[in-house]
C-alpha cells in the first residue's frame, strides 16, 4: 500500500521518517513519499490515485484546500475547518480528517499537567485554528490570536469562537502580550524577532509547533527561562501516531516513530 506527505515546500517535512520507522516497527511493507503538491494541483492529483493509495497526510498549503475535495469528513475536521489526513478506500472515498487537534492536545499534556485557563497564539492559519480548539479542550476560556494581518485571522477566531465552551476569542497585533499560561507559536523562525520572542520571557508553557530547524528562537528562550517547552516534534509524533492507525489498523509504535524523528533532527542539526 501507498502513503503520502503533501504540501509546498515538502522537502523539509519529517513525516516520511516517522511513518516509514512505524511501518518497518510493526513489519509492513508499505510506502511513504513527500509530494509537492500545490492548491492548484490537490484535485488532479487526487483524481489521479489508484487503489494502492491508502492515506495522505496534508501540510500548507493544502489544508483547507482539501475540505470541498473530501467525500466525507470528520466532526474535528469540520470543526477545525481544515484537514491534515486523508484516509482513501479502494471504492473511491476520501474520509477528511483533522489529527492536529488531538496530537496538539496529546503534545501538551505529555509534558504539563497543569491548568489551562488562557491561551495566546502568533499566527492566524490552519494550525492556529487547531491548536487553539485543543487549548479549548483542556479547558482554556480566554484565547487571543495574535498575527501580523488581525483581518487573515478572523477565519481563525471564528473557527476558535464556535468551540461548544464558547471562549472569548480576540485577534491581535504581534506586538500585544495578553495574559496566558500557553503561547503558541506557528509562525516560521524568521518572524521570531529578539523584540517578540523577549515579551513571551515569562510565560508558563511555550507550545513551538516548528520542529526545523531546531531549536528554533523561542524554544531557546523557552529552555533559558524555565518554562516547560513543548516542541513542534512533540506535535508531529501524536498527529502522526493517529494518522498511522487511521491508515492502517495498526496501534502507532509510538516510541520506534519518535526515536526516528529525534534521530532525524540531531543529523540535520550536525549538518
Amino acid at each position: 500500500m501507498r502513503c503520502a506527505v503533501l504540501g509546498d515546500p515538502i522537502e523539509h517535512s519529517l513525516s516520511p521518517v516517522l511513518h516509514r520507522a512505524g511501518y518497518a516497527a510493526v513489519g509492513l511493507d508499505w510506502s511513504y513519499d513527500p509530494v509537492r503538491v500545490d492548491g492548484a494541483g490537490l484535485a488532479a492529483f487526487l483524481d489521479g490515485l489508484d487503489t494502492d493509495w491508502r492515506g495522505l497526510s496534508l501540510t500548507m498549503p493544502l489544508k483547507r484546500t482539501v475540505m470541498p475535495l473530501a467525500t466525507s469528513i470528520s466532526d474535528r475536521a469540520r470543526w477545525v475547518g481544515a484537514a491534515n489526513t486523508v484516509v482513501l478506500t479502494a471504492d473511491g472515498g476520501r474520509h477528511a480528517d483533522n489529527t492536529d487537534l488531538p496530537g496538539a492536545m496529546a503534545a501538551v499534556r505529555e509534558r504539563y499537567d497543569g491548568p489551562v485557563e488562557a491561551g495566546a497564539i502568533l499566527g492566524g492559519g490552519a494550525t492556529a485554528a487547531s491548536t487553539g480548539l485543543a487549548l479549548c479542550e483542556l479547558g482554556a476560556r480566554e484565547i487571543t490570536v495574535l498575527a501580523r494581518s488581525p483581518e487573515r485571522a478572523e477565519e481563525t477566531r471564528r473557527v476558535i469562537a464556535a468551540h461548544p465552551a464558547a471562549p472569548r476569542v480576540e485577534v491581535a497585533g504581534l506586538d500585544a502580550v495578553p495574559v496566558a499560561d500557553v503561547l503558541v507559536s506557528t509562525v516560521p523562525v524568521a518572524a521570531q524577532t529578539p523584540e517578540i520572542v523577549a515579551r513571551w520571557s515569562n510565560v508558563a508553557v511555550v507550545f513551538e509547533v516548528v520542529y526545523d530547524p531546531w531549536p528554533t528562537p523561542f524554544a531557546s528562550a523557552a529552555v533559558s527561562s524555565g518554562a516547560v517547552l513543548v516542541g513542534g516534534l512533540d506535535l508531529l509524533v501524536h498527529q502522526a501516531a493517529i494518522q498511522f492507525t487511521a491508515f492502517t489498523g495498526v496501534p502507532a509504535p509510538l516510541a520506534a516513530m519518535r526515536a526516528a524523528g529525534e534521530e532525524a533532527l540531531a543529523a540535520r542539526s550536525r549538518g
